[in-house]
């Protein structure tokens, strides 16, 4: 009798490929997000003794640590905890939290949170001053450097993504002829804002044209490089670098609730009158989400309630701008973060990434 041919195997399935970012899951985590069940801010509640500095060994180094996402996704409370737990100085990377007069808009730490840790980058401009991100990293450049040769470790934070990349990527050198510096120096002001706005009509958004330093640098930039500088401003010297990177991710519904709670706590803490207290502002301090929208209400084009509700939809845009930017970053590490996570929980995933990074650089 012939024998029945054997039942060829099943193939197994392959494991999908591993997506990009290293995401880190916390202990006996079933689910990476959570739906809402009730809105809870993060707060920053302050570490046992016995539990900070336990990995400062093995967290400071030469690199800085990295901490983004969203807005409203607790960024500053956990840069706090941290700093706290590794002994580590604070780097702002917010493009208005770098402003002064903006404190309840923006959500700066509050006075009882800066002094808890050192912070860096914090309402060190003025209102009516340009920033963009060439300025924005040679200033935290500075404080970055101090900070590392003091022995400690930076932590930056922030969600904005050019600003954050112009550290990670850095900004390719721009060059400098002190004989062409000569020459401009020869043209009045007036003559020097023209030629700029000639040969880069983008300058006017960029560059401070009240400054005559910034005009006389930018018009330098562009003369030896034949290129507008606001272009130039935008190039990266490094493709693929290596740094310490953490993304924090929420659930989208628990997220939008968050944003849409904490403008109500921003109303109740007076941005309203903080919006109509504020001197004038640059055209990029204005960008900041919020000032439109109070000051429509304060101009009768939109009722207190309806400003509340652009304001909430304002924000949820600008998270989810946010979002996307940061997923094509793949050198940032994933944890995900929902309400019920404590703040001990959330340091044990942040530093389970950085250790990931440190074990795949060595």
């Amino acid at each position: 009798m012939k024998k029945p041919s054997p039942q060829p195997k099943k193939p197994t399935k392959k494991p999908p490929p591993q997506p990009k970012g290293f995401s880190i899951n916390l202990t006996n985590r079933k689910t990476v997000c959570k739906p809402p069940c009730s809105q809870t801010v993060f707060s920053c509640p302050t570490l046992p003794t016995a539990h900070l500095h336990k990995n400062s060994e093995l967290l400071n180094s030469e690199l800085p640590i990295y901490l983004v996402g969203p807005t409203g996704s607790g960024k500053s409370a956990l840069a706090l905890a941290l700093a706290e737990h590794i002994g580590g100085e604070i780097v702002n990377a917010d493009a208005f939290q770098i402003y002064r007069s903006l404190d309840i808009c923006t959500a700066k730490p509050s006075v009882a949170d800066l002094a808890r840790a050192p912070h860096h980058l914090y309402s060190v401009l003025a209102s009516t001053e340009l920033c963009d991100a060439q300025f924005y990293s040679e200033l935290a450049h500075s404080v970055i450097a101090d900070i590392i040769a003091r022995g400690k470790t930076p932590i930056i934070v922030g969600g904005s993504g050019l600003y954050v990349k112009a550290l990670t990527h850095g900004l390719s050198n721009l060059p400098s002829d002190e004989g062409v510096r000569q020459q401009l120096a020869a043209l009045t002001p007036h003559e020097r804002i023209e030629w700029l706005l000639v040969r880069d009509p983008d300058a006017a958004q960029t560059v401070s044209l009240q400054n005559d330093r910034y005009v006389t640098r930018a018009l330098e930039i562009c003369l030896l490089t034949n290129q507008p500088q606001s272009a130039l401003r935008k190039a990266w010297t490094q493709q693929q670098p290596s740094f310490r990177g953490v993304r924090l991710v929420w659930e989208r519904a628990a997220l939008c609730e968050r944003i849409n709670q904490r403008v109500l706590s921003m109303i109740q803490s007076g941005l309203v009158a903080e919006i109509a207290a504020l001197p004038a502002l640059s055209t990029t301090a204005e960008k900041a989400i919020g000032v439109r929208e109070i000051r429509a209400y304060h101009d009768g084009q939109l009722t207190l309630e309806e400003a509340i509700t652009a304001l909430q939809a304002a924000s949820r845009q600008y998270a989810r701008r946010q979002e996307k930017w940061f997923k094509r970053e793949s050198g940032f590490k994933i944890v995900p973060v929902n309400e019920t996570d404590s703040m001990e929980e959330l340091l044990c995933a942040v530093t389970a990434a950085v250790r990931w990074d440190m074990t795949k650089s060595e």
